[in-house]
């Protein structure tokens, strides 16, 4: 586990608020969509020792409860134990665990309203923001401050229905203090994560790892420390692998730059050689972990238009600059595109395999099309980007910015031919999105979103490109904070991708009722839709996100 101190808070600490509470440690649940300051005593309306969930047979519910005190504490740990039905049933307390979260430093928009062309770190106001679920088994707090404790059960897919309660014992110090919790477990089923439909596409950066572990990249000190974090991927529900063909695709926008996984060689003779062994390593690691549906290779088009290789004549790595459409881009890549069909051909993974570009311009987009097609016309090809009506049918994996829309016959045509067709959200969204200080129902509420335009599921950038000190700091150069990242080292969750987690599970819940109602009940599959139809993003001007999760949420419950 990598240890670290949070970030002191930048806000002043008002000891006047503190007064009153004397030696009490005191404890709440609270309301799962806000935020909780922590210099600041909590405000809730009405203190609550119960939490009520309800949950599907395999879902994981979560909550978080609050402890604050006047006074440090040094020793806090959380003891689960077994929920039970009163009938000889049981939840065990293995699938219940609890988090302490952490805070770390956020920012906010520009004056755009958006989460790109941050100002200077000295011209925003920072603050405080809890993000970091800390999976220890014990931990401290000082004086005068607000701890949050993050609380998962995860319902075990062969449960019977019916309504669990147990309690959960607070120990500070020696003493202890209760809480009741209650899980309705309805008689329906969550299939795996494996099963999910929901196309998730969060992209992985295996570089920052290596560097955070001090590790050799593709070493087997490396793929040790990577194996955590895809586990947590694959839980997630993760259909993509991201490759990085070529080195450095993204102009060095993150705090590592992508390697290549495919070394180039010219030779001497003028002829290529490729080394596909990285690549093959890291797809077949990825795919031990049932993520297999998509390998997305990047990128053809990268956002300089540098290509990176070994030149043996030089007897060194050179650099050459082509743009799509052009002699020398031509000569560059048909090689290696025929290199790379034969080769994904013996692997068995050419039709798991898709040519990835993101955000690249029509015409740029038309001219690599054309030269992908000519080596093989089997070839799939994935785009991130804005929609263009000319290219749509060339491209396999579509995903389109949050706020555009495909063409509904388009859309109908494209979901029945099983092409991917998703939605990303990134630093332009000042809303809905996961950045650290955005409202946390935001990231639930991007599978009703989903489950609402028919996309078949969400993309981001990025899962895991860490800053330098990504515990302690969340902010990166132009971005707002959270952009880069989703999870933390550790590993550690965050209450982000929790929550983002918990918006696929409703919508894969969304997608099993809807089949259901199909076949047997059409008013109320016409309630859920008239619920859907209420998911949109210009509704948030008006209504929190939160709001719009409440209401949906205790209405699918009783179904």
């Amino acid at each position: 586990m990598i240890q670290y101190a949070e970030a002191k808070d930048p806000k002043p600490l008002h000891p006047d608020l503190w007064q009153g509470l004397g030696n009490e440690l005191m404890l709440s649940f609270a309301d799962n969509n806000q935020r909780y300051a922590k210099n600041n005593p909590p405000v809730i309306s009405q203190l609550s020792n119960e939490w009520k969930a309800v949950a599907w047979k395999g879902e994981k519910v979560h909550t978080r409860f609050l402890l604050w005190s006047a006074q440090e504490r040094k020793n806090i740990h959380i003891n689960t134990t077994a929920l039970t039905d009163g009938k000889g049933h049981t939840i065990p307390a293995s699938a219940i665990t609890s988090g302490f979260v952490r805070y770390v430093l956020t920012d906010g928009l520009n004056k755009e309203g958006t989460g790109c062309g941050i100002p200077s770190r000295n011209e925003m106001d920072s603050s405080l923001a809890e993000d970091v679920i800390d999976f220890v088994p014990s931990t401290g707090m000082a004086a005068n401050t607000t701890l949050p404790v993050w609380l998962s059960v995860r319902v075990p897919r062969d449960a019977s229905p019916g309504v669990y309660t147990g309690k959960l014992e607070v120990v500070t110090d020696g003493r202890k203090q209760l809480l009741n919790c209650q899980v309705q477990v309805k008689d329906h089923v969550l299939p795996s994560p494996q099963e999910w439909q929901f196309h998730l596409d969060l992209w992985q950066n295996p570089y920052s790892i290596a560097r955070v572990y001090k590790v050799k990249p593709w070493s087997k000190e490396h793929f040790n420390a990577l194996k955590p974090y895809i586990q947590m991927l694959a839980d997630a529900g993760q259909k993509a692998i991201t490759v990085s063909m070529v080195y450095d695709p993204w102009r060095g926008q993150t705090q590592d730059i992508y390697g290549a996984m495919i070394q180039w060689t010219k030779k001497k003779d003028g002829s290529w050689h490729y080394d596909f062994s990285i690549f093959d390593q890291w797809v077949n690691f990825m795919m031990s972990y049932k993520i297999d549906k998509i390998i997305n290779c990047y990128s053809m088009i990268p956002w300089n238009n540098r290509f990176y290789y070994h030149d043996e004549a030089l007897g060194k790595d050179t650099v050459v600059e082509a743009k799509p459409g052009t002699e020398g881009y031509t000569a560059h890549w048909k090689p290696m595109l025929t290199a790379f069909a034969q080769h994904l051909k013996q692997k068995g993974w050419f039709g798991k395999t898709s040519i990835a570009m993101d955000e690249r311009a029509l015409e740029d987009m038309q001219q690599t099309i054309k030269l992908v097609k000519s080596v093989d016309p089997e070839f799939k090809l994935s785009l991130a980007g804005n929609y263009h009506t000319e290219i749509e049918k060339d491209i396999y994996d579509y995903c389109v910015p949050s706020a555009q829309q495909f063409d509904a016959e388009i859309m109908k045509k494209r979901l029945a031919a099983g092409y991917p067709t998703t939605y990303y959200t990134c630093c332009a969204e000042g809303y809905p999105n996961t950045f650290t200080f955005s409202p946390t129902a935001e990231a639930t509420w991007l599978g009703w979103y989903a489950a609402a335009k028919n996309f078949s599921g969400y993309l981001r950038w990025a899962y895991n490109c860490w800053n330098e000190e990504p515990l302690v700091d969340s902010r990166f150069r132009s971005w707002s904070a959270g952009d880069t990242y989703l999870v933390y080292p550790g590993p550690r969750s965050s209450i982000r991708f929790e929550r983002l987690v918990e918006g696929i599970q409703d919508y894969e819940k969304i997608r099993l009722l809807k089949a259901d109602f199909s076949k047997n009940n059409s008013a109320q599959l016409a309630q859920l839709q008239q619920l859907l139809d209420g998911f949109d993003i210009n509704a948030l001007k008006e209504t929190p996100a939160a709001t719009m999760l409440v209401k949906a949420k205790e209405m699918m419950n009783q179904w």
